[in-house]
């Protein structure tokens, strides 16, 4: 004989899957690491001191 199936835990259960599978693309995604974040910080900090230093006085 089959189990029977609640259509409403049924559904809950799909949103959920769902929510995760979207959750684990968003951190595959748009995740980073603090170091990550620091590096990129810090070349674009040493990319605007190098244009500054290209700049002319006037």
């Amino acid at each position: 004989m089959a189990d029977i199936l609640s259509f409403k835990s049924a559904r809950k259960a799909k949103a959920r899957a769902e929510k995760d599978a979207q959750a684990a693309e968003n951190r595959v995604k748009f995740g980073r690491t603090k170091g990550e974040k620091q590096r990129d910080a810090a070349m674009k900090k040493l990319a605007a001191k190098q244009v500054d230093a290209h700049k002319r006085d006037e």
